[in-house]
């Protein structure tokens, strides 16, 4: 298994990489651009263009691992042995992906759309609640924690979608801001698969990882293309596609109920980015899903941090909690309400440094 996750890795990281370099010079050449303007922190011309990268290179792997299964179900027995798995569920799972792969492609295109004609937010919300609540239902992907009614798991798991797939739109205000956190969580929630065994979503968050890495090269400061919405919005979907299947309830191993808060310790930074920003904006009179430049990681910038030491701190926070997070299986309820300190300590820090970046009068 380990030689796979190697291989797995390993390609998606490479195909993201050529990709986006490809396609950081065909969109300069087809003026695919985003321009300076007030909503935006950068003050020169980036190719748009990443998020077609990122969503090629998902489709590609996930297609090819599972052509690859199909032409070698004669081995699955061999490693269901392995990593003692049900090859009849692990097929079913597999004609999930058709669903995850067909939301996928609606919100990249989506999204494409949105980079090159600027669409409403409302039109917008209303396709992105229309693929959650179809992901949700036809793919598996919801919460089932102690909740019977499919109706109830379908609503909340959709309102879940929805808000990670907004909170990572939000993220991408910054050089390598929406990658790296992305690839943070992804790593963190592929360890509480590893744990559980799950093979099927070990391996969409290893291609995952894989392509926001070769994305990633470019995209760090000083970034040479931007993901743009087509590219945030797949990311949004796949973080919270494996919030919801990665198992973190295990019953005949502790029986304790805290690890299901997991996800919400994991993405507690942006979380908080969302929700701060948003009542900022609310606070001003404007619409919260208008762009503008009072993120964390723009006050950063703003009490003189560069692009590399502000993206580095989002980065450093969302370890800090999502670390804590991977010990939820293993404390006991004093260690858990410990680990939920520390992320309200953490968040505590973001908190003071917003508000001292606020009443500073300085600027760039």
């Amino acid at each position: 298994m380990t030689l796979l996750t190697i291989i797995l890795l390993a390609g998606s990281f490479v195909l993201s990489a050529l990709l986006t370099a490809i396609i950081k010079k065909l969109a300069a050449k087809a003026g695919f651009v985003s321009r300076p303007s007030a909503d935006r922190y950068h003050k020169t011309t980036i190719p748009f263009g990443g998020g077609i990268a990122i969503f090629i290179t998902l489709m590609i792997s996930i297609l090819a691992a599972t052509t690859a299964i199909k032409l070698f179900t004669n081995r699955l027995d061999a490693l269901a042995q392995t990593v003692n798995i049900d090859p009849a569920d692990f097929i079913a799972k597999i004609n999930q992906l058709w669903f995850i792969l067909l939301c996928t492609f609606v919100l990249f295109a989506l999204g494409l759309w949105d980079d090159i004609k600027s669409l409403g937010s409302y039109s917008k919300l209303i396709v992105q609640f229309a693929v959650a609540i179809t992901a949700a239902n036809c793919a598996d992907i919801r919460v089932e924690f102690f909740i019977e009614s499919k109706i109830i798991t379908i609503a909340l798991s959709a309102i879940w979608i929805v808000l990670i797939i907004n909170a990572f739109n939000f993220l991408d205000n910054m050089d390598g801001a929406a990658a790296g956190i992305a690839t943070i969580a992804a790593s963190i929630l592929f360890t509480a698969a590893a744990l559980s065994r799950q093979v099927f979503v070990g391996g969409l968050a290893i291609v995952f990882i894989g392509a926001l890495l070769g994305f990633l090269v470019f995209n760090f400061p000083p970034a040479k293309i931007f993901m743009g919405d087509s590219g945030s919005l797949v990311i949004g979907f796949f973080v919270a596609l494996l919030t919801l299947r990665t198992t973190y309830y295990h019953e005949a191993q502790s029986g304790q109920w805290y690890p299901v808060l997991m996800p919400i310790v994991v993405m507690a930074v942006p979380l908080y980015d969302f929700v701060s920003v948003t009542l900022l904006r609310i606070s001003q009179g404007k619409s919260p899903f208008i762009g503008d430049t009072q993120h964390f990681s723009h006050r950063l910038k703003k009490r003189g941090l560069t692009d590399t030491q502000t993206v580095l701190t989002l980065y450093l926070a969302t370890l800090c909690t999502g670390l804590g997070a991977t010990f939820l299986y293993q404390v006991d309820l004093a260690g858990a309400i410990l680990i939920f300190i520390q992320t309200i300590m953490v968040l505590s820090i973001i908190a003071i440094l917003e508000t001292t970046a606020g009443n500073d009068k300085s600027t760039d």
